[in-house]
Protein backbone atom coordinates (compact mmCIF):
# COMPACT_ATOMS: atom_id res chain seq x y z
CA UNK A 1 0.00 0.00 0.00
CA UNK A 2 1.27 3.34 -0.87
CA UNK A 3 1.93 5.72 2.05
CA UNK A 4 -0.51 8.45 0.48
CA UNK A 5 -3.58 6.30 0.25
CA UNK A 6 -3.32 4.26 4.11
CA UNK A 7 -6.73 3.54 3.26
CA UNK A 8 -6.34 0.80 0.65
CA UNK A 9 -6.15 -1.65 2.76
CA UNK A 10 -9.00 -1.29 4.39
CA UNK A 11 -11.05 -0.99 1.31
CA UNK A 12 -9.54 -4.54 -0.28
CA UNK A 13 -10.58 -5.91 2.99
CA UNK A 14 -13.71 -4.91 2.85
CA UNK A 15 -13.70 -6.29 -0.77
CA UNK A 16 -12.45 -9.22 0.26
CA UNK A 17 -15.24 -9.83 2.54
CA UNK A 18 -18.53 -9.11 0.25
CA UNK A 19 -16.98 -11.08 -2.63
CA UNK A 20 -17.14 -13.94 -0.49
CA UNK A 21 -20.12 -13.52 0.89
CA UNK A 22 -21.43 -13.25 -2.87
CA UNK A 23 -19.76 -15.77 -4.58
CA UNK A 24 -18.78 -18.54 -1.60
CA UNK A 25 -16.48 -20.87 -2.55
CA UNK A 26 -15.29 -19.24 -5.16
CA UNK A 27 -12.09 -20.18 -6.41
CA UNK A 28 -13.83 -24.29 -6.08
CA UNK A 29 -12.52 -27.18 -4.45
CA UNK A 30 -9.67 -28.64 -6.35
CA UNK A 31 -6.06 -26.86 -5.26
CA UNK A 32 -4.28 -24.83 -6.85
CA UNK A 33 -1.34 -26.14 -8.87
CA UNK A 34 0.97 -24.38 -6.55
CA UNK A 35 -0.56 -25.99 -3.95
CA UNK A 36 -0.27 -29.32 -5.31
CA UNK A 37 3.92 -28.72 -5.77
CA UNK A 38 4.16 -27.13 -2.20
CA UNK A 39 2.91 -30.56 -0.67
CA UNK A 40 5.32 -32.36 -2.54
CA UNK A 41 8.05 -30.14 -1.33
CA UNK A 42 7.12 -30.08 1.69
CA UNK A 43 6.65 -33.74 2.58
CA UNK A 44 10.45 -33.86 1.03
CA UNK A 45 11.92 -31.75 3.25
CA UNK A 46 10.06 -33.67 6.37
CA UNK A 47 7.53 -31.19 7.23
CA UNK A 48 4.50 -31.89 9.69
CA UNK A 49 3.07 -28.94 9.82
CA UNK A 50 1.76 -26.04 7.42
CA UNK A 51 0.96 -22.58 7.97
CA UNK A 52 -1.00 -20.78 5.24
CA UNK A 53 -1.29 -16.98 5.07
CA UNK A 54 -4.25 -15.64 3.10
CA UNK A 55 -6.11 -19.35 3.31
CA UNK A 56 -9.50 -17.81 1.59
CA UNK A 57 -12.01 -19.75 1.86
CA UNK A 58 -9.31 -23.02 2.17
CA UNK A 59 -8.93 -24.90 -0.74
CA UNK A 60 -5.12 -25.65 -0.89
CA UNK A 61 -5.68 -25.66 3.24
CA UNK A 62 -7.91 -28.86 2.66
CA UNK A 63 -5.53 -30.27 -0.02
CA UNK A 64 -2.43 -30.04 2.66
CA UNK A 65 -4.90 -31.37 5.19
CA UNK A 66 -5.76 -34.62 3.08
CA UNK A 67 -2.38 -34.99 2.60
CA UNK A 68 -1.79 -35.53 6.24
CA UNK A 69 -0.46 -32.22 7.44
CA UNK A 70 -1.38 -30.18 9.88
CA UNK A 71 -3.02 -27.25 8.91
CA UNK A 72 -2.99 -23.22 10.69
CA UNK A 73 -4.90 -21.07 7.78
CA UNK A 74 -4.84 -17.42 8.37
CA UNK A 75 -6.70 -15.13 6.39
CA UNK A 76 -7.94 -11.00 7.06
CA UNK A 77 -11.77 -12.17 6.13
CA UNK A 78 -13.64 -13.37 8.65
CA UNK A 79 -16.18 -14.92 5.79
CA UNK A 80 -13.47 -17.15 3.85
CA UNK A 81 -12.44 -18.65 7.40
CA UNK A 82 -16.05 -19.68 8.32
CA UNK A 83 -16.59 -21.23 4.84
CA UNK A 84 -13.24 -23.02 5.45
CA UNK A 85 -14.43 -24.55 8.71
CA UNK A 86 -17.76 -25.74 7.16
CA UNK A 87 -15.83 -27.26 4.45
CA UNK A 88 -13.06 -29.05 6.83
CA UNK A 89 -15.98 -30.19 8.86
CA UNK A 90 -17.93 -31.75 6.15
CA UNK A 91 -15.75 -33.69 4.38
CA UNK A 92 -13.70 -35.12 7.92
CA UNK A 93 -10.75 -32.41 8.58
CA UNK A 94 -11.39 -30.29 11.14
CA UNK A 95 -9.19 -32.21 13.38
CA UNK A 96 -6.38 -31.78 10.94
CA UNK A 97 -7.20 -27.49 10.27
CA UNK A 98 -7.14 -24.36 12.55
CA UNK A 99 -7.90 -21.17 11.71
CA UNK A 100 -7.37 -17.41 12.85
CA UNK A 101 -8.11 -14.28 11.49
CA UNK A 102 -5.02 -12.23 10.75
CA UNK A 103 -3.92 -8.99 9.03
CA UNK A 104 -0.04 -10.04 7.65
CA UNK A 105 0.76 -6.27 7.96
CA UNK A 106 0.92 -7.30 11.93
CA UNK A 107 3.38 -9.83 13.26
CA UNK A 108 2.46 -13.49 13.68
CA UNK A 109 1.21 -14.43 17.27
CA UNK A 110 3.88 -17.55 16.87
CA UNK A 111 7.33 -18.60 19.13
CA UNK A 112 10.04 -18.04 16.98
CA UNK A 113 11.45 -20.89 14.91
CA UNK A 114 7.86 -22.94 15.89
CA UNK A 115 6.44 -23.75 11.89
CA UNK A 116 7.76 -26.51 9.29
CA UNK A 117 6.66 -24.71 5.97
CA UNK A 118 4.61 -21.66 5.12
CA UNK A 119 2.92 -21.23 1.80
CA UNK A 120 0.96 -18.08 0.25
CA UNK A 121 -0.74 -17.59 -3.09
CA UNK A 122 -1.07 -14.68 -4.15
CA UNK A 123 -1.33 -13.05 -0.72
CA UNK A 124 1.99 -11.49 -1.01
CA UNK A 125 0.94 -9.33 -4.00
CA UNK A 126 -2.04 -8.12 -2.71
CA UNK A 127 -2.18 -4.13 -1.20
CA UNK A 128 1.24 -4.06 0.31
CA UNK A 129 3.98 -1.62 0.23
CA UNK A 130 7.47 -2.90 -0.59
CA UNK A 131 8.35 -2.63 2.85
CA UNK A 132 4.96 -4.68 4.37
CA UNK A 133 6.40 -7.31 1.71
CA UNK A 134 9.87 -7.31 3.75
CA UNK A 135 8.24 -7.08 7.06
CA UNK A 136 6.16 -10.01 6.16
CA UNK A 137 8.72 -11.68 4.63
CA UNK A 138 11.28 -11.38 7.97
CA UNK A 139 8.18 -12.21 9.93
CA UNK A 140 8.45 -15.87 7.64
CA UNK A 141 11.56 -16.26 8.44
CA UNK A 142 11.60 -15.63 12.34
CA UNK A 143 9.03 -18.18 12.48
CA UNK A 144 10.49 -20.79 10.30
CA UNK A 145 12.28 -24.20 11.85
CA UNK A 146 16.09 -23.98 10.35
CA UNK A 147 15.76 -26.27 6.55
CA UNK A 148 11.80 -25.00 6.67
CA UNK A 149 10.27 -23.93 3.65
CA UNK A 150 8.25 -20.92 2.44
CA UNK A 151 6.74 -21.46 -0.92
CA UNK A 152 4.65 -18.27 -2.34
CA UNK A 153 3.02 -16.89 -6.24
CA UNK A 154 2.77 -13.33 -6.88
CA UNK A 155 1.57 -11.67 -9.96
CA UNK A 156 4.64 -10.11 -11.92
CA UNK A 157 5.12 -6.90 -14.18
CA UNK A 158 4.83 -9.14 -17.44
CA UNK A 159 1.35 -9.61 -16.70
CA UNK A 160 -1.97 -8.01 -18.79
CA UNK A 161 -2.93 -6.48 -16.15
CA UNK A 162 0.01 -4.07 -15.03
CA UNK A 163 0.27 -0.60 -15.36
CA UNK A 164 -3.82 -0.80 -16.37
CA UNK A 165 -6.07 0.60 -13.70
CA UNK A 166 -5.77 2.35 -10.74
CA UNK A 167 -2.45 3.17 -10.30
CA UNK A 168 -1.55 3.17 -6.29
CA UNK A 169 2.22 3.93 -6.43
CA UNK A 170 4.72 1.64 -5.27
CA UNK A 171 3.83 -0.74 -8.46
CA UNK A 172 0.67 -1.55 -6.86
CA UNK A 173 -2.68 -1.46 -9.41
CA UNK A 174 -6.01 -1.74 -9.15
CA UNK A 175 -8.23 -3.28 -12.02
CA UNK A 176 -12.05 -4.37 -11.35
CA UNK A 177 -11.90 -3.64 -7.71
CA UNK A 178 -8.84 -6.02 -6.93
CA UNK A 179 -5.47 -4.09 -5.91
CA UNK A 180 -2.74 -6.08 -7.02
CA UNK A 181 1.38 -5.53 -6.23
CA UNK A 182 2.97 -6.51 -9.37
CA UNK A 183 6.61 -7.82 -8.61
CA UNK A 184 9.62 -7.24 -10.40
CA UNK A 185 11.98 -10.23 -10.26
CA UNK A 186 14.60 -7.69 -8.54
CA UNK A 187 11.70 -7.88 -5.31
CA UNK A 188 12.00 -11.66 -5.41
CA UNK A 189 15.66 -11.82 -5.08
CA UNK A 190 15.51 -8.88 -2.03
CA UNK A 191 12.84 -11.17 -0.66
CA UNK A 192 15.61 -13.99 -0.61
CA UNK A 193 18.61 -12.56 0.92
CA UNK A 194 19.74 -14.36 3.68
CA UNK A 195 17.21 -17.60 2.55
CA UNK A 196 18.30 -20.74 0.34
CA UNK A 197 16.52 -19.67 -2.87
CA UNK A 198 15.50 -22.75 -4.59
CA UNK A 199 13.05 -22.13 -7.56
CA UNK A 200 11.69 -19.05 -9.11
CA UNK A 201 9.03 -21.04 -11.44
CA UNK A 202 6.82 -19.05 -14.21
CA UNK A 203 3.61 -20.18 -14.84
CA UNK A 204 0.37 -19.37 -15.47
CA UNK A 205 -3.26 -19.20 -13.88
CA UNK A 206 -6.92 -18.60 -14.99
CA UNK A 207 -8.19 -15.56 -16.66
CA UNK A 208 -6.40 -13.37 -19.35
CA UNK A 209 -4.35 -15.72 -17.97
CA UNK A 210 -2.30 -14.53 -15.29
CA UNK A 211 1.75 -14.72 -15.56
CA UNK A 212 3.14 -15.31 -11.83
CA UNK A 213 6.01 -17.10 -10.18
CA UNK A 214 5.82 -19.62 -7.72
CA UNK A 215 8.89 -18.91 -5.31
CA UNK A 216 10.74 -21.84 -3.38
CA UNK A 217 12.90 -20.79 -0.36
CA UNK A 218 14.56 -22.49 2.85
CA UNK A 219 15.69 -21.61 5.85
CA UNK A 220 19.64 -22.22 6.02
CA UNK A 221 20.26 -24.89 8.54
Amino acid sequence: MSESEPGLAEVQRAHWQQTYCEHPGMYGEEPSAPAVHAAAVFATAGAREVLELGAGHGRDALYFARKGFSVSATDFSPVGLEQLREAAAAQGLAGRVTTAVHDVREPLELPDASVDAVFAHMLLCMALSTQEIHDLVSEVRRVLRPGGAFVYTVRHTGDAHYQAGTGHGDEIWEHGGFAVHFFPRDLVDALAEGWTLDEVAAFEEGGLPRQLWRVTQTVPR
